[in-house]
């Protein structure tokens, strides 16, 4: 079963943002704005979420942030940072009139969507924060935790590349490739499904996530390590839904301390071994949970 896909791009600060919807609301629903992870991963990785637009009659509204996927744009390490996302957020609401809306977040797009939604933007019916922390010292400490589960040699792999900064090793991939599979997603990109897959290099994608996050899980060193909402967490009032899996690197603590933090927020954890990107190993029961929320809040 397939959905109308529209696409298009939006001019944003002397570049373009692009834009893909997929489906269309069947009266009385609201579109569902998606923003992607990283910094610097694209919005394919989400499309599972055209589960939504198929079966419950609901447009979703995806787009590459700048810098990422098809929003090219030249190197430009000291453009990239928090305010440019947001800024950009404001822009591609306003530019699709997405005046009355659910927005959902997944790993750094909840990240995004947390700090926006401190702001009291109007028109934002719900928020789904996916897999995200309110901290980026939380997250990391807890990543460390993770890795200290994985063998001796290669936790012992993953620590010293931080300390020397030799990431290409043969033993650091591995050590790597294993984290992911335990916590990140136990769907290799190399066997996602064309849709899901960005199907290019994305040289100045990365870049925006070197300088952003840095070249590591286990420790920041671009301009994401001093981020923090937790403070502000209870000044949102705009209904939220948080979703993680059980092994999940957005784990079980950091979900709670976002739950506990936004007043009357609900929080889903999947289990069976879902991790970070449990939207993708378990499309079906995510996107109903998600629309079963979204749709208590129209």
């Amino acid at each position: 079963m397939g959905v109308k896909i529209r696409e298009g791009y939006i001019p944003f600060e002397g570049y373009k943002t692009y834009y893909r919807i997929a489906g269309e609301c069947d009266q009385g629903r609201l579109p569902l704005l998606a923003l992607h992870g990283g910094p610097g991963t694209t919005h394919w990785y989400l499309r599972s979420l055209d589960g939504i637009a198929e079966r419950y009659g609901r447009a979703v509204i995806y787009y590459d942030q700048i810098g990422c996927g098809y929003s090219r744009t030249p190197s430009m390490p000291d453009f990239w940072c928090e305010e440019l996302f947001e800024r950009e957020l404001v822009e591609v609401r306003r530019a699709l009139g997405l005046d009355h809306v659910h927005i959902l977040g997944q790993s750094w797009g909840g990240m995004l969507l947390m700090r926006y939604a401190t702001h009291r933007p109007a028109g934002v019916a719900s928020m789904v924060v996916a897999s995200s922390p309110a901290s980026a010292d939380v997250w990391v400490k807890e990543a460390q935790r993770l890795r200290s589960y994985l063998p001796d040699d290669m936790a012992a792999a993953l620590i010293q590349a931080d300390e020397d900064g030799d990431y290409d090793r043969p033993e650091v991939k591995a050590a790597t490739a294993e984290y992911y599979l335990r916590h990140v997603s136990r769907i290799p990109e190399s066997e996602r499904k064309g849709t899901l897959a960005f199907p290019e290099d994305d040289p100045v994608g990365t870049e925006v996530y070197n300088v952003m996050q840095g070249k590591s899980e286990f420790v920041i060193t671009g301009k994401m390590r001093d981020f923090d909402v937790t403070a502000d967490l209870p000044h949102i009032c705009i209904p939220a839904l948080v979703t993680s899996g059980e092994a999940d690197e957005c784990t079980p603590y950091i979900a709670k301390q976002v739950a506990d933090g936004i007043p009357g927020a609900e929080w889903h954890l999947f289990g069976e071994g879902a991790t970070h990107c449990v939207h993708l190993e378990i499309p079906d029961e995510y996107n109903a949970v998600v629309e079963e929320f979204l749709e208590r809040h129209e």
